[in-house]
């Protein structure tokens, strides 16, 4: 269920973007108002198009999100506060803290809006460190603040 919420979410955002493209060149005169004259083979071209975002947006939640596992040592119940503080500073804020598995989530509406409310992460514990789990590109940035965290504060 997760994937085709995902899924759907993604087709949406790519068509909100591509339609407000498409007005913007319209309503400023680049591009034709017809959609015969805009489009080289007019609504067969969007058909397409729209068909072209339904692969893109099923195959997007393969790639855009994963795991992760972040290699820190020590006892996790004593890193909570450690791992809120490191990804503070990222615009991350905690949203629950269910028997040891931490939830975040961004602090702005903003940036929440237009990652459809998709930007949570959630870290495990596992066997020598926490399992990240959340949109890959967000991945790398969370996992290194938590690295980083706690190396620089000698508890690696």
């Amino acid at each position: 269920m997760t994937y085709l919420r995902r899924a759907v979410k993604y087709f949406i955002q790519m068509t909100l973007i591509f339609a407000l493209i498409i007005a913007v060149l319209m309503l400023s005169g680049m591009v034709s108002k017809d959609v015969a004259v805009a489009f080289q083979h007019g609504w067969t071209s969007v058909w397409w198009i729209l068909a072209i975002f339904v692969v893109m947006a099923l195959v997007y939640p393969f790639f855009g999100y994963q795991k992760r596992k972040i290699n820190v040592n020590g006892d996790p119940a004593l890193m909570r506060d450690g791992i809120v503080e490191a990804l503070k500073p990222r615009g991350y804020v905690l949203e629950s803290d269910a028997d040891g598995v931490l939830k975040f989530h961004l602090s702005s509406p903003v940036n929440r809006a237009f990652r459809f409310w998709e930007d949570t992460i959630t870290l495990t514990p596992v066997l020598g460190g926490w399992e990240a789990e959340g949109l890959s590109r967000d991945l790398v940035r969370v996992a290194g603040a938590i690295y980083h965290h706690f190396s620089d504060h000698g508890n690696d």
